[in-house]
């Protein structure tokens, strides 16, 4: 498939040069464009494909499993986002799985083009250190709330995340923009679809979700009105 797109139209690259954003597009030729289909895993732990990438369109789960085999999700990547690593530097992707939930572009460019623009263009190397340090925040806020064992405090807390990052205004709710089903939703917490289903009901009743066919909307006032008093208890045992 033809790709439309050009690496210099990548959200991360706006207002950059236009020195720059040209020999970006010279190092990521047709060939480096490509389009996976929702579910399917385009990394395993071990088998990382060497350089970086960056999201163009769709978006993407980073996820571990626990010796139980349950998965856990360590990050979402949307449009703009890049994931695997330099010489110079790693956007902690490694020894993770990473899965398409929904169609995307990606971007994959070698290690030795894209290192050496980063020797020549300092704003360039800017941009990247400014975006690694925003994924190494959210993915230590992921494990810290994912890993605690209160399962009501894990959902609420993915779906906050959800809404406040993916989120789109709907009759005074956020609608989340992903397609989501509760085995999706247990997969991304490590949890049983049952037990899950039981807490959305639980947030059903109380008016802080409604939820539709492969879909969540979200009460941000009162999710956000649970969290200032305690009520999701990240921390309850």
């Amino acid at each position: 498939m033809q790709s439309p797109f050009k690496l210099s139209s990548f959200k991360l690259f706006l207002s950059l040069p236009a020195e720059i954003l040209k020999e970006l597009d010279q190092i990521a030729s047709e060939k480096d464009f490509s389009f996976p289909a929702k579910k399917t895993v385009i990394q395993t732990p071990g088998a990382e494909s060497s350089g970086l990438s960056f999201v163009i369109t769709g978006k993407l789960r980073l996820y571990k499993t626990n010796t139980a085999g349950k998965q856990y999700t360590v990050g979402i990547l949307s449009p703009g986002s890049m994931f695997g690593e330099s010489d110079s530097f790693s956007l902690g992707t490694h020894g993770n799985y990473i899965e398409v939930i929904e169609d995307a572009c990606i971007c994959s460019v070698q290690k030795q083009p894209f290192e050496d623009l980063l020797i020549r263009f300092p704003e360039l190397t800017l941009r990247i250190l400014k975006e690694l340090s925003t994924r190494l925040k959210e993915r230590d806020e992921m494990l810290e709330k994912l890993t605690l064992k209160d399962l009501r405090g894990k959902v609420h807390f993915l779906l906050a995340k959800l809404s406040n990052k993916f989120g789109k205004d709907n009759d005074g709710y956020q609608k989340i923009d992903l397609p989501l089903t509760h085995q999706e939703l247990a997969n991304m917490i490590g949890a049983s679809r049952e037990a899950v289903s039981i807490v959305l009901q639980e947030l059903s009743n109380e008016g802080i979700i409604v939820t539709g066919r492969k879909s969540i909307k979200v009460n941000a006032e009162k999710i956000l009105n649970e969290s200032e008093h305690g009520h999701d208890l990240w921390h309850r045992a």
